[in-house]
């Protein structure tokens, strides 16, 4: 179904407009989401409607990612698009990319390629999807991997590999990052994604001290980096940030509270959802810096 048969299309500035009816013509009127006032159960059928277009926005953004030159991988390896989930990648098959970024949302209703739903629907494209990163990382010379960590059924049935958001990214992580044996590794996680970012260097640990250069968390909740080696544990500490929340002016250095967590710095903004977007070109500072010492350290 087309967004347009819900009144609304996306302007040349990525922001989401109602359309002039019948014409269909963008005005500058953004979304709404209570319509059915007179109607019985209106909150309920506003929340429908509202999930309605976030599955439009999904399959928008995918065709987004698409037009970009990403590729489809599927999940498992072997599934039928109707039965299986997929991530997205710059490569149909990655072969020893020199420096590769791993995108992982967080959880809930995102899926690859956004960070925020609402963000999305209420401000723009920018703001929600991870297509800034995307062009960003590409610039700089990045092949990309974009996780679907929340893909999780197919008609009532768990998805083999991708059952969780956890078992999701082992299993990317197993078939298609470690076998393609990049040089080296940076990865993005917001939210619950920093979760799965501390299983994956549980799981992983000798790949993440090899491989991963780089860890910028955005307003991440992980709880510490428990588990894996001491080595691995102490590596992810020396190269992550977590950039959260804060009133604080972008990138300034934050107490985290807790010496065996990573240094938290602030992401320029105080709302949850916008802190990946706001704190994107610290990231890419931080990224920079630590691939520089990464090379210096292979020599």
């Amino acid at each position: 179904k087309a967004l347009a048969e819900f009144g609304y299309g996306f302007n040349k500035e990525g922001q989401m407009r109602q359309l002039e009816l019948p014409s269909l013509v963008l005005t500058d009127k953004v979304f709404e989401f209570a319509v059915h006032h007179k109607t019985k159960n209106n909150k309920k059928l506003d929340q429908e409607r509202y999930e309605k277009i976030g599955e439009v926005i999904t399959e928008y953004v995918y065709e987004l990612l698409e037009s970009r030159g990403m590729v489809r991988l599927p999940v498992p390896v072997d599934a039928e698009p109707e039965k299986g989930t997929f991530i997205f990648s710059t490569a149909k098959e990655l072969s020893n990319p020199d420096k590769l970024l791993v995108l992982i949302h967080g959880s809930g209703v995102v899926r690859a390629g956004q960070w925020s739903r609402s963000l999305i629907i209420n401000h723009s494209i920018a703001a929600g999807t991870q297509l800034p990163y995307i062009e960003l990382a590409r610039k700089q010379g990045y092949e990309i991997i974009s996780t679907n960590t929340n893909d999780n059924r197919r008609d009532g049935e768990l998805i083999p590999g991708s059952e969780d958001s956890v078992m999701h990214a082992v299993y990317v992580f197993e078939n298609y990052i470690i076998p393609s044996n990049p040089k080296s590794v940076a990865i993005v996680a917001h939210s619950y994604g920093g979760l799965v970012l501390m299983e994956l260097a549980k799981r992983f640990p000798t790949f993440f001290v090899d491989k991963v250069f780089a860890i910028g968390l955005t307003d991440s909740v992980h709880l510490g980096s428990k588990g894996g080696t001491k080595e691995s544990k102490e590596h992810v500490r020396k190269i992550s940030r977590n950039w959260v929340r804060s009133e604080k002016p972008l990138d300034e250095k934050l107490s985290s509270g807790d010496s065996n967590d990573v240094p938290h710095y602030s992401a320029g903004h105080m709302q949850h959802e916008w802190t990946s977007f706001s704190c994107m070109s610290a990231v890419f500072s931080f990224f920079r810096e630590r691939y520089d010492a990464f090379e210096r350290a292979q020599k």
